[in-house]
């Protein structure tokens, strides 16, 4: 190893070491993240708690005496629940009338006071839809009941394969001249507990209400529909598309100091569903991000290059804060060289996807001896988010999404059990450490595909 990429490698391997000392033996994050679940809650765009987010993390980071904390002005959706669901299973031969646990997909339309009641149909896929027919859907609910692969090790990829009933499943259901939908759960969790979560709906097309039924509730309906298949199903649901509201995406800025045009984004998404705390999703995003700028001011950190983290606002039902960030960035002519979002949960850290040219992932694939002493072993191909994702092509920005461990994350997501308790303050630490030293690694090095030194 040449004398210089040795001592790089040396200093920055003693940095990254104190990064992880310092994330692991502090609570400040931690105590953030209580804060914001306990204190202010569920955060769906355009609700008072996602204001009063935008408020608490605007301060938070102007605390830290950070060269810049700016709010970015974004139009967002606003959707509100109304009165508890109510989801029953009538007429069944074997039960009689049996309530089951659903939430209002995010968007949907209501059922109106009097609730929706109608016959089942249930499928697995779009295809088995279109051969049923309208002769066989016209009037009917359908019950969309396809599961997560479970024989996927990252459970992304089967949230991937199933997510798109949710999405996609009332526009399609209602070209059919279906009344209405039900979809099971995206979890590979069997529990009582329902998820909800965002679903489309398509101009000139009827929209139908929708709701998310439990794992265990669906695996129940599923059965008795088998054995009865002229078995009812009512929903009762009041939520309603109110009018748009005026949010912010908040941002902080470390200015570099050689190369201050060149700039890498750390974020996570302030906007989460209106059940639960919002821990996981994105909680653990935000303060993890927030945790990254904190830990380059204490440690007296002079970044290189520019360093911004950002707070998304409305990734859950329009990610209208991540187009509007790269909207104002092109506008701007600004100069994104990396960015890196934490959206999946503040589980312990595993590595980074990286969606970038082939000189910036083989530049990342360097760096491996400075990050696997931290467990930090999985660092491949594809990657981002959604806030990160309209970046893409803005220049050679690699897109980074940042990858704790999979296999706890569906259980708690889109959920009102994803709440504080649920975030291990060491796990979560971990988190914010690894990102900070990929950062740090970015900053110094830049991510063209040639600033390979530190690792060579």
């Amino acid at each position: 190893m040449p004398a210089m990429a040795q001592q790089n490698y040396k200093t920055d391997s003693a940095t990254i070491k104190n990064m992880y000392d310092n994330a692991l033996t502090s609570y400040e994050s931690y105590e953030n993240l209580r804060y914001l679940t306990k204190n202010i809650g569920a955060r769906l765009s355009g609700s008072p708690q996602a204001a009063a987010a935008v408020e608490w993390s605007r301060q938070v980071m102007e605390k830290m005496g950070l060269d810049r904390v700016y709010l970015q002005e974004v139009m967002v959706p606003y959707w509100v629940r109304g009165d508890k669901e109510i989801g029953r299973i009538i007429n069944s031969k074997l039960v009689g009338s049996q309530d089951v646990n659903i939430l209002a997909l995010g968007g949907s339309v209501g059922t109106g006071e009097n609730g929706l009641s109608a016959e089942v149909v249930e499928v697995k896929s779009f295809e088995e839809l279109e051969k049923l027919g309208k002769k066989k859907v016209k009037g009917k609910i359908v019950f969309f009941n396809r599961p997560f692969d479970n024989t996927q090790v990252i459970t992304g990829a089967a949230y991937g394969g199933a997510v798109d009933q949710r999405g996609g499943g009332p526009v399609a259901a209602a070209k059919l001249g279906a009344v209405g939908v039900v979809v099971r759960s995206m979890t590979n969790d069997i529990q009582d507990v329902p998820h909800t979560g965002g679903t489309r709906y398509e101009e000139g097309v009827e929209k139908i209400p929708a709701a998310a039924i439990s794992t265990r509730g669906a695996e129940q309906l599923s059965k008795l529909l088998a054995n009865d298949p002229n078995l009812k199903f009512y929903m009762r649901m009041t939520c309603e598309t109110l009018p748009d509201v005026l949010s912010y995406n908040v941002i902080g800025e470390i200015k570099g100091t050689e190369k201050p045009d060149e700039i890498i984004v750390v974020g996570g998404h302030l906007d989460s569903w209106d059940i639960g705390e919002g821990a996981h999703d994105d909680g653990t995003g935000c303060v993890q991000s927030i945790e990254v700028l904190r830990l380059f001011k204490e440690m007296g950190i002079k970044p290189k290059r520019t360093i911004r983290a950002v707070m998304f606002m409305n990734e859950e039902n329009g990610l209208r804060g991540g187009r509007k960030y790269a909207e104002v960035a092109k506008s701007k002519g600004e100069k994104h060289i990396a960015a890196i979002e934490s959206d999946a949960g503040g589980f312990t850290p595993r590595g980074f996807g990286i969606d970038g040219n082939d000189g910036q992932y083989a530049q990342v694939l360097t760096w491996k001896p400075l990050l696997a002493p931290y467990g930090l072993h999985d660092l491949t191909r594809g990657g981002g988010g959604a806030d990160i994702g309209p970046l893409k092509g803005q220049g050679t920005v690699a897109l980074i999404g940042f990858r704790p461990d999979s296999q706890r994350y569906f259980d708690y997501h889109h959920t009102e059990i994803d709440t504080f308790e649920q975030v291990n303050r060491r796990e979560m630490q971990l988190g914010a450490a690894s990102m900070a030293a990929l950062v740090y690694l970015i900053s110094e090095y830049g991510l063209d595909g040639n600033g390979a030194k530190a690792a060579k």
